[in-house]
């Protein structure tokens, strides 16, 4: 009788390259932990400094080069770089780095977004949140799409919104109607891409969170901002019996979305919301 080798199970990503924005902390780098996991190989992008209008910290250049040495600890390849999703040209220039050392790129998670909340009279921090996570997101979809549709292999392209993008919270500030109106906005961006990308196979989704257990959400400034909106601070957030969920969470989400398990499905929004959004 003769016994073969026991061989590794196949990730979902295998052969696959991702790239990800707002990749070094927060949700970001559990997307990039667990797209190692499965295989994939990494291009990942952070700026790796503070923008004025936001009041919790921000992920730094040690945090960057943390997220690569996990993506290699879990034996894939990473490339990383710092650059402000509002630098379309900085972003580019990302892209087309990891795009020299793969060859392809199969999958875009575009993450990175900020949440001035509390910030009343800065109209700034309007312009921020919707420079960030709308125009942002964008311009991650736009530096990508040539070299997918060129490369005739098809792929996923997953835009990180939130429930905010769906229901009327964020509350009055100047900073919070920016994040309501940017995370809907993403949504518009979304489905028109869905179509326009169709017939490339090309799929593009959206994932929407409710609270998750992230840096942010335990800053002081985050903390107070839901003590004050009695839309979240009033009764329990979510109707299943969880105060938040954990990045690995929306990871999952975004790693069916990004796989060949999700194939036929495109144009959809996803809550990972522990029932939020169906209680309001």
């Amino acid at each position: 009788m003769q016994y073969g080798k026991t061989q590794k199970p196949k990730g979902r990503l295998d052969g696959k390259v991702a790239f990800v924005t707002g990749a070094a902390g927060g949700l970001g780098r559990s997307h990039v932990q667990r797209m190692a996991e499965e295989g994939a190989d990494l291009v990942i992008v952070d700026i790796c400094r503070s923008v004025d209008t936001v009041p919790y910290a921000q992920s730094t250049p040690e945090d960057l080069r943390d997220a690569v040495a996990e993506v290699r600890d879990r034996g894939r390849r990473a490339v990383a770089r710092q650059a402000d999703v509002r630098d379309r040209a900085t972003l580019q220039k990302a892209y087309d780095a990891g795009l020299a050392e793969f060859g392809k790129i199969d999958i875009v998670v575009a993450n990175a977004g900020i949440a001035p909340l509390l910030v009343n009279d800065k109209v700034q921090a309007w312009h921020d949140a919707i420079d960030v996570n709308l125009t942002g997101t964008f311009h991650t979809i736009e530096v990508a799409i040539r070299s997918m549709v060129a490369a005739r292999q098809g792929g996923s392209i997953v835009i990180v919104s939130s429930t905010a993008g769906l229901v009327g919270i964020g509350g009055a500030s100047n900073g919070g109607l920016g994040y309501a109106a940017s995370k809907h906005g993403v949504v518009g961006l979304m489905r028109t891409y869905a179509n326009n990308l169709a017939p490339y196979n090309i799929r593009v989704n959206s994932v929407h969170p409710t609270g998750v257990a992230t840096r942010m959400v335990a800053d002081p400034a985050i903390v107070e901002f839901v003590a004050r909106d009695p839309n979240l601070s009033g009764q329990a957030p979510n109707a299943l019996p969880v105060r938040m969920i954990e990045p690995v969470d929306v990871s999952n989400a975004v790693l069916w979305l990004a796989s060949d398990e999700a194939r036929y499905i495109t144009g959809v929004t996803l809550p990972v919301d522990a029932g939020f959004i169906n209680r309001r």
